[in-house]
């Protein structure tokens, strides 16, 4: 499509969401990784590039490198963050390899001059960082147009050359005005705004008819939550009653989650086959003395694969493993355009074992969640599956740190039902995107009951987000935070003490495993 916007990915953990914002702006956008060769995607006359952040230090002798068609193509050039350090190195600036780096919020003033920051506030204004290198010396050409306290050149551009570079991530729902420096750049390179993604479940339906033609039957891995609600409801659309949906019961949900799911999804869609799966006593098995993170996971994924396995059996030919993959799981999982860097497996992707006996269908692994959300509410699903607090396919076995024990499970899921009251109570349930508890492995002295007690630690989650890939912790009243904490030492045996994370992402995940 000519006039689109190509991505250039560096390895960014946050790459796909770039051309989501693009895209919900009314622009297509491509993502092609930075090791390939840029000859073919330049030949379909893009009419601008964007070069994405990325994990490695441009001085590295092994790191992403600046294909030189890109400065010689005279296109529009946006750098974020990496691609910002890069546009410097190779225009004949210099940098600087930070001690520390810098991650998290931080105050940018803009250069009101600038195009790009056009129309913004004079004053300044919170950005999101998550970088190691830094520019020290600014390119020939170049002008800085905005910075930070802690950071001279926080932005620059040659305007001649339009090309133009930023230390941040506009791309992330915690930069403020992100939308509309992207916006900025997209009208300063002359597109036409004139994309939608109206279309999207029609392909998608078409795409899931031409693979699953012209009988084979595809298995459904049902978890309740909104992402594989919205991927069987189009799954169904297309393949009718060769869809057999399957929801494991693992042994590691949280309270009344399987009677609560068989009701929604069953009420919700009658017509559409729903098989529950007792398998609790095998993962548990599994998971016995696991302490390490990773292992978990992996378990789970090829458990979950394993009984997945034999109602295929039952059911007789299955040929398609569909699952409610987003791309946040994808791209912390594993790295599907640039050299990103693995963060953790989820269960349907890294976990998954090699010899898979299924081809995979996931409809939804490009989207995000709130893309997802818009999705089904177009398709007609209820609210109250729609917005369904998210929560992993590994269960609360990721929110115990340490052994997966049915001691544990029994105190956590008390816990998390005592913080989900809390939060729903206080009316906070839905402009809160995730809100849980965490069984901490240490144990801490108290005094309950006028004698001492040698009690567990619980830590208290809740975070504000969008699309998972960037979260602020949610300030929470006091009131309701107290609340959490006398019912939680009060309530559930074992419990003496209770901690509040006020970690952001990153430099930290959602979830704690």
């Amino acid at each position: 499509m000519a006039g689109h916007v190509l991505i250039i990915d560096y390895g960014s953990q946050v790459t796909q969401l770039i051309a989501r914002k693009v895209r919900g702006l009314g622009y297509y956008a491509e993502i092609l990784p930075a090791n390939l060769d840029l000859t073919q995607s330049l030949s379909r006359k893009p009419g601008a590039l964007i070069l994405s952040g990325g994990p490695a230090s441009v001085e590295e002798p092994s790191a992403p490198t600046l294909d030189p068609a890109i400065l010689a193509s005279g296109l529009p050039i946006l750098g974020i963050c990496y691609g910002m350090q890069l546009l410097a190195k190779f225009t004949g600036g210099a940098l600087t390899r930070e001690a520390a780096g810098e991650y998290g919020p931080a105050q940018f003033y803009a250069d009101a001059s600038s195009a790009l920051f056009k129309d913004l506030p004079p004053k300044a204004f919170q950005v999101w960082m998550s970088h190691g290198d830094r520019v020290d010396t600014l390119p020939p050409g170049f002008k800085i147009t905005g910075h930070t306290l802690d950071l001279p050149i926080a932005a620059m551009s040659d305007e001649s050359r339009k090309i133009h570079a930023i230390q941040f991530h506009p791309e992330v729902h915690h930069t403020d005005h992100g939308l509309d420096i992207l916006k900025n750049f997209l009208v300063l390179s002359k597109l036409t705004a004139d994309w939608q993604m109206s279309s999207f479940a029609e392909k998608a339906v078409k795409d899931i008819i031409e693979r699953t033609a012209p009988d084979r039957h595809v298995l459904c891995g049902l978890s309740g939550g909104v992402d594989s609600t919205v991927a069987a409801f189009l799954l169904a659309k297309a393949v009718g009653t060769r869809l057999h949906s399957v929801f494991v019961d693992n042994g590691l949900l949280r309270q009344n989650e399987v009677e609560q799911v068989r009701e929604a999804f069953t009420s919700a869609y009658p017509d559409i086959e729903l098989r529950v799966v007792d398998a609790g006593e095998i993962f548990l098995d599994r998971l016995k003395g696991v302490t390490e993170p990773e292992e978990k996971r992996k378990i789970i994924g090829h458990t979950f694969i394993e009984v997945f396995g034999q109602e295929a059996k039952k059911l007789g030919q299955v040929d398609f493993l569909a699952q409610g993959t987003l791309y946040p799981d994808v791209i912390e999982s594993i790295s599907p355009y640039g050299p990103s860097a693995m963060i953790k497996s989820h269960h349907n992707v890294g976990g998954l074992p090699k010899d898979l006996p299924f081809e995979l269908i996931e409809p939804l692994r490009d989207l995000f969640k709130d893309e997802v959300r818009a999705l089904g509410a177009s398709l007609g699903i209820p609210d109250k599956l729609l917005w369904r607090q998210p929560f992993p396919g590994p269960g609360l076995a990721i929110r115990i740190i340490g052994q997966v024990t049915p001691q544990a499970l029994s105190i956590l899921r008390q816990a998390d039902a005592v913080v989900r009251e809390e939060i729903a109570k206080a009316g906070l349930d839905r402009e809160i995107w995730q809100a849980f508890a965490v069984l901490l492995s240490n144990r801490s002295v108290g005094v309950m009951g006028d004698g001492r007690s040698y009690g567990q630690v619980i830590a208290v989650r809740a975070v504000t987000s969008v699309d998972a890939m960037t979260a602020d912790w949610a300030r929470l009243p006091y009131e309701v935070l107290g609340n959490i904490s006398r019912r939680l030492t009060n309530e559930v045996a074992g419990i003496n003490r209770v901690v509040y994370d006020i970690s952001t992402k990153p430099p930290s995940t959602i979830e704690w495993e």
